[in-house]
């Protein structure tokens, strides 16, 4: 599989964004890519930096504008798209959406991200619902995708329930970044952590993973905060947790990265970890806490 990554930048003007976004598919397609991930929340700036209702004037519909738009591009280029996007399910409802678009334009499915975070500057609770989708891989001609979205990143949980269910591989759009008064060594130690957790469910699921996360600086509107620096370096990792790819963290990348599916089964032979699992004694993995 031929897997085209694009790391970008974003504006405040969504149709610069957006532009851009197809300019850099289309160029990946042309180096062969099939498969084209986007970063979370791809047309617009990061918003949940702050609390502001207005935002929810960038919600859609899905199928919706986006859909509509980046259909016709994958069915001109022949690729299979995985998007981000802010949804309007009804009134007051709103969701952090991934969706796949098959190569001839058409929606494979879609996921809603499950874990939502709520920490300074990632007000993400005042806008998305917890998704209600599952933990089900979509189904495309390039084969099941496991798409999670960003703070899912960090669960192992979400990662297995995708790998028990057929994922193929596992893919990761993402908005994460270092607050400017944290020193280098916590910088430093913060992206390694997100780095070596994704790795660890590469490793624990048998599974490639694709990351992809934005790049840039973005400022708090609010000006309460120095904003955020997005630290790029999306990555490609085998099965093993080997470092296929890593992207640099300071520059906008359109990166193509050719993986050996079939590699997954090769491995599991080796470290059967789905064999030796003890499902009879997990029962407590769904309390909260355990007193």
């Amino acid at each position: 599989m031929k897997i085209g990554i694009v790391q970008q930048s974003n504006t405040s003007d969504i149709e610069v964004n957006i532009n851009k976004l197809k300019a850099n598919i289309r160029e990946l397609a042309s180096q062969g890519a099939e498969l084209i991930v986007l970063q979370e929340l791809h047309n617009s700036l990061y918003f949940c930096q702050t609390e502001n209702t207005d935002i929810f004037d960038l919600a859609e519909t899905i199928p919706g504008k986006s859909t509509d738009q980046f259909g016709l591009l994958a069915k001109e280029l022949g690729v299979v798209l995985v998007l981000s996007l802010f949804e309007k399910r009804a009134p007051g409802l709103y969701h952090n959406t991934a969706v796949v678009i098959e190569k001839d334009g058409s929606i494979a499915g879609k996921y809603r991200k499950m874990h939502i975070p709520d920490d300074p500057a990632y007000y993400e609770k005042f806008y998305f619902t917890p998704g209600d989708l599952g933990f089900q891989p979509i189904e495309t001609s390039l084969g099941k995708l496991g798409v999670l979205v960003c703070w899912d990143q960090w669960y192992p949980e979400a990662a297995r329930l995708m790998a028990l269910a057929g994922a193929d591989i596992l893919i990761y759009p993402t908005a994460i970044g270092w607050e400017s008064t944290d020193s280098d060594d916590e910088k430093n130690r913060q992206r390694d952590a997100w780095t070596i957790s994704q790795r660890g469910h590469a490793v624990a699921n048998g599974l490639h993973v694709v990351s992809v996360n934005r790049i840039g600086h973005e400022p708090d509107p609010s000006n309460q905060t120095n904003g955020i620096q997005f630290w790029g370096s999306s990555f490609v990792a085998g099965p093993q947790g080997e470092i296929l790819w890593t992207g640099s963290d300071d520059r906008e990348e359109n990166q193509l990265i050719e993986i050996d599916i079939k590699k997954s089964e090769n491995v599991r032979r080796i470290w059967p970890f789905f064999r030796d699992r003890r499902i009879d004694a997990f029962s407590e993995i769904t309390k909260r806490f355990i007193d």
